[in-house]
C-alpha cells in the first residue's frame, strides 16, 4: 500500500485527488492539508513514518519557496511530485533541482497523477511532457560540466550495467569507473542537482540526453 500526503492550498484540488486516491486499492491518503509545517506538525505528533510520495502544490500560500519544500520534505524522507500548472517552467526546475521526483501538470487527467504516484513509489524516475518541458532549452540546469569519459561511465551504468561491467566495456580498470562516478556524483552536487543514488544519477543522465543508444547496451549485458 503506497501511503500518500497531499499538501496543496486549493482543498477541491485535494478533495478531487483524495477520490481517486480512494478508488486506487494500492492508495492510500495519510494527509491532506495546505502546508509542508502542517503536515510536518502532523508526522511529529502522531509519530506516523513518512509518506512514501507527497504531491506537492508548487507555490503556496505560507510563503514558502519550492525550494525549501522540497528539501524538507524529500529530507524528512518523502518522495515528491510536484503538481503544477504548465507555464512557470523555471520555478519546476527550481523544484527538480531541489530533489523532487517529477512534475505533473495540474491540467492533466487525474488518472495521469496516480500512475505518477504509482511510478514514483517504486523509484522510478518521472519522465513525461511536463519534465521535459521545463529542462528543455535551460542548458544551464542541464550541463554539470562532464568530460566525455565521464559521460561515457555515466551513460553505461545508468543504463543498467553494473560497474564492473561498465569498466570492462570501456576497457578501464574498476577503480577508474569508480572514481568516475565518483567525480560525476560530485560535479552534479557543485550545480545544485545532486544524484546520490543510482536511480537519480539515471534521471540526470536523461535529463543531459546520454542514453539515447543504451537500450541495446544494458539489454545485451542482462542477458549475459
Amino acid at each position: 500500500m503506497t501511503r500518500v500526503a497531499l499538501i496543496d492550498d486549493h482543498e477541491s484540488v485535494r478533495l478531487g485527488l483524495e477520490a481517486a486516491a480512494a478508488r486506487a486499492a494500492t492508495k492510500h491518503v495519510v494527509f491532506s492539508g495546505s502546508t509542508v509545517t502542517e503536515y510536518l506538525k502532523w508526522r511529529a505528533s502522531s509519530s506516523a513514518a513518512p509518506a512514501d510520495v507527497v504531491v506537492l502544490d508548487l507555490t503556496l500560500g505560507d510563503g514558502t519557496t519550492v525550494t525549501e519544500n522540497v528539501r524538507r520534505l524529500v529530507l524528512d524522507g518523502s518522495s515528491v511530485i510536484i503538481h503544477s500548472v504548465a507555464d512557470r517552467p523555471a520555478a519546476v526546475r527550481e523544484a527538480l533541482a531541489a530533489g523532487a521526483a517529477g512534475v505533473v501538470s495540474k491540467s492533466s487527467p487525474i488518472d495521469d497523477v496516480i500512475a505518477a504516484i504509482r511510478t514514483v513509489a517504486k523509484g522510478e524516475p518521472l519522465n513525461n511532457v511536463e519534465w521535459a518541458s521545463a529542462v528543455e532549452g535551460d542548458r544551464e540546469f542541464a550541463d554539470a560540466q562532464l568530460s566525455a569519459r565521464e559521460r561515457e561511465v555515466l551513460r553505461l551504468y545508468a543504463a543498467g550495467l553494473p560497474l564492473k561491467v561498465v569498466a570492462d566495456r570501456l576497457g578501464v580498470a574498476y577503480s577508474t569507473a569508480k572514481e568516475n562516478i565518483t567525480r560525476v556524483r560530485v560535479k552534479y552536487v557543485e550545480v545544485g542537482r545532486p544524484a546520490p543514488t543510482k536511480v537519480d544519477l539515471l534521471r540526470r543522465a536523461m535529463e543531459d540526453g546520454l542514453l539515447a543508444d543504451t537500450a541495446t547496451d544494458a539489454g545485451g549485458a542482462r542477458g549475459r
